[in-house]
């Protein structure tokens, strides 16, 4: 078996004044604290969330 490339994604700066797209985004990523780090599976869905916030996620190596 193969296994999926994944994305390591850290959650670094604040949705409060963020319109509430961006905060459903950060909650599908699966984010529930600042400074969170989530691994997620790199596919074109995953990275069409984190191009919508870029201003509040970084993607780490």
């Amino acid at each position: 078996m193969t296994e999926a490339k994944k994305i390591r994604i850290q959650y670094y700066r604040s949705a409060i004044c963020t319109p509430v797209k961006h905060k459903l985004v950060i909650k599908g990523l699966g984010f529930t604290r600042l400074n969170q780090i989530v691994e997620r599976v790199d596919n074109e869905s995953v990275r069409g969330m984190v191009k919508a916030v870029p201003h509040l996620v970084r993607i780490l190596d």
